[in-house]
């Protein structure tokens, strides 16, 4: 099955939308396919502010509207508890609520850009998006994380090369509960580096300290601005790491 087929199938979906490469192409190949998909954008705790910003620019890029809707994920206690499968849990919120709102537009179907390369396996999320009826249909036409970069290079949407972004949730160690301060904190820090001209990283929460994971390539460049890095970084944690584990 190719995407032209899918959409023949399903002319009508809710595409849970978050402007990486993935949803971003998925969106460009349904209103190409001249399938009638509307955006839904879930804003929470977890989502840096720039995402959002780029995703009202995708969204208007490819002519497609963009619904925001704001989700109190942390007024969840199981998901702000941190447990190993929180995501599980915050994809089942996230759904629902992109599932309630659609319905109230006239749509039935949610999709989303879950893409071949994706593990399937039992992941938390995979398994919550699975058991809320959302379609994968970047998956079910085999379609994998490469395809996907060089056919959006192909149709020259800028997200050909755009890093893969995990939530902010994802730097808080599982079994620490999470708060708003301490994801305040990381989204400041990996401003503060992406100001510098760092990419495809993560601050990750090491007790009190930031743990940096960077790509290999990027040390040497954070050794010559370590003075600038901990001036920086020092303002919202104990201590400054760099883990060797390259990205």
């Amino acid at each position: 099955m190719d995407l032209h087929t899918f959409f023949m199938a399903h002319p009508a979906a809710a595409l849970a939308f978050s402007g990486g490469a993935d949803s971003s192409y998925l969106l460009y190949a349904a209103k190409k396919c001249g399938a009638d998909v509307k955006a839904y954008y879930v804003k929470t705790a977890f989502q840096p502010a720039f995402e959002l910003r780029d995703a009202r620019e995708l969204a208007a890029s490819a002519g497609a509207s963009m619904t925001v809707i704001d989700l109190d994920v942390l007024g969840d206690g199981i998901i702000a508890q941190n447990p190993p499968d929180r995501c599980y849990f915050c994809k089942k919120a996230i759904a629902g609520a992109i599932a309630g709102r659609a319905a109230q537009d006239g749509y039935s179907v949610i999709i989303d850009g879950t893409n071949a390369s994706d593990d399937a396996g039992d992941r938390a999320g995979t398994r919550a998006i699975r058991e809320m009826g959302v379609l994968s249909p970047l998956r079910e036409c085999g379609l994998t994380k490469d395809a996907i970069r060089a056919l959006s290079k192909e149709a020259g949407l800028k997200t050909w090369d755009k890093p893969a972004y995990s939530c902010l949730a994802t730097r808080i160690p599982a079994g620490r509960a999470i708060t708003a301060e301490l994801l305040q904190k990381v989204e400041k820090a990996e401003d503060m580096l992406f100001s510098m001209g760092f990419t495809d990283f993560r601050v990750r929460v090491y007790g009190g300290a930031a743990r940096l994971q960077l790509p290999a390539r990027q040390y040497a460049a954070a050794l010559e601005k370590r003075g600038e890095i901990l001036a920086c970084l020092k303002k919202h944690f104990d201590a400054v790491l760099l883990d060797l584990e390259a990205r």
